[in-house]
């Protein structure tokens, strides 16, 4: 969990709803469909989503155009373009990373708004000018396969730059993690594991184990023992559970380099013939090179294969697991010098309120050359606290949705801190799924991560 931060919030750009222009378009779009979902709806305000897809000739550069059909609904915030409006026209513009759009390709967007008295739906959107004559009703649920997660999609792989079930078709899991099992361990019991499974509907639960600050080195078996009492309580339930190999200070992980070799050898042992086991052997790297990194990771991977050829293995990109962004660098540096093993995954972290449009470029730009996973993020800042950007965290989940990639979300937990998903005492009582026990943090993502997974099986 990034703790000290918070100065990486002036890399961040901040979502704003200044006017703009339309970029200029290499090629008009012939046709266009749009789908406008109102996702929230409370007294005097709402929250929606656009997905707009281009149906003819690709297009570098689009606007994104429609009239609002009540004179009192108003965008408030938008993500994922630049958003501006005047009387009831709305304007959207893409961003760097998204303005192409190829034939077929869509761009998902969304707002916030208000509005005075009905709150219709638009019904005539344009893309360059051009009409869409999609539909823009909502669209029906996905229908979700039978069974739990891990019956669906059995042993998991990395298949190009996706994680792929056992149909080799690429999903994307989305759950929650713990937070340091050391502080909050009376959070995770058959309560809370039953709510997170049946009522969350998560397919994760990662176990941050910390290796310093109170955790594994203060005494190895016992921790370890108590990583496997979870994986196994993950496993009845049918979610997968990732195995976080928790460290963040110091940030160099060839520190615990012989630490790691000792828990891996003896976890993958252990769990070899689960299915529903991921490991990531650094959680945060930090002050250290990618080259360094790298080498800590050609080391350990060997010792997990050695018991368990078959799992999935995510490790750690530098600047806290940023792709190198926090340090001023990016992606090219792991593109360019990949560890060299096979069924890897990289991780990326980012904390919404600090982290926006650029680190959404970065991940964009990666995601088509290496296979990610977002194996932490708050919807805070990256202290962990502050309050939740809500329209920060819908772009990022909406990228993720669209990507495929993965999450869990720090923090099931009870922490005095934003990023919890539960308000303080809820961990000594049994309900973890209610609005009452909620934090505004935990109702965001219970939401997002309850919807239908369907997951594909043929």
């Amino acid at each position: 969990m990034k703790r000290l931060l918070a100065l990486l919030a002036t890399c961040a750009t901040v979502l704003g709803l200044t006017a703009a222009t339309s970029p200029q378009a290499t090629a008009a779009a012939a046709g266009c469909k749009v789908d406008y979902t109102v996702t929230s709806q409370w007294s005097g305000g709402f929250q929606a989503g656009v997905k707009v897809t281009n149906l003819g000739a690709p297009v570098t550069g689009w606007k994104l155009g429609f009239t609002m059909p009540d004179a009192g609904q108003k965008v408030t915030q938008g993500w994922n373009a630049t958003w501006s409006q005047s009387g009831s026209a709305v304007s959207v513009v893409g961003l760097d990373w998204n303005r192409t759009l190829a034939t077929g390709a869509s761009a998902d967007l969304g707002f916030t708004g208000t509005f005075t008295g009905a709150n219709p739906k638009p019904t005539a959107f344009t893309l360059n000018g051009v009409a869409c004559t999609g539909s823009v009703e909502e669209e029906p649920p996905p229908v979700p396969g039978d069974g739990t997660p891990v019956d669906i999609n059995g042993q998991l792989h990395v298949c190009g730059v996706n994680l792929c079930n056992q149909y080799n078709r690429p999903i994307q899991l989305r759950g929650m993690s713990t937070h340091g099992i050391q502080w909050f361990d009376q959070c995770y019991n058959s309560a809370s594991l039953d709510a997170l499974a049946n009522d969350w509907k998560s397919d994760l639960f990662r176990i941050a184990m910390y290796v310093q600050e109170g955790g594994y080195e203060t005494n190895p078996a016992g921790f370890t023992s108590r990583v496997n009492s979870l994986v196994d309580m993950a496993e009845a339930r049918g979610m997968y559970a990732m195995i976080d190999f928790h460290t963040l200070t110091p940030g160099d992980p060839n520190y615990n380099l012989a630490r790691a070799k000792t828990f891996f050898a003896s976890v993958a042992a252990r769990n070899a013939g689960k299915k529903n086991v991921i490991y990531e052997i650094a959680n945060e790297p930090n002050g250290v090179s990618w080259s360094a990194i790298k080498s800590y990771a050609e080391q350990v991977i060997p010792v997990i294969r050695a018991a368990d050829p078959d799992a999935v293995i995510i490790v750690g990109t530098r600047g806290w697991s940023s792709l190198g962004v926090s340090d001023g660098s990016n992606e090219s540096e792991v593109v360019n010098n990949p560890v060299n093993a096979a069924n890897l995954m990289y991780a990326f972290h980012f904390y919404a309120a600090s982290h926006k449009d650029n680190y959404r470029a970065a991940l964009s730009r990666a995601a088509s050359q290496l296979p990610l996973f977002v194996t932490e993020f708050g919807t805070v800042s990256a202290t962990g606290g502050g309050a939740v950007d809500r329209a920060s965290t819908t772009a990022w989940l909406d990228l993720l949705d669209q990507r495929k990639i993965g999450y869990a979300n720090w923090t099931y937990s009870e922490a005095d801190e934003g990023s919890a998903a539960f308000r303080p005492g809820t961990c000594s009582g049994s309900d973890y799924s209610s609005s009452g026990v909620l934090t505004e943090s935990g109702a965001l993502l219970k939401n997002r991560i309850s919807t239908p997974d369907s997951f594909p099986t043929s």
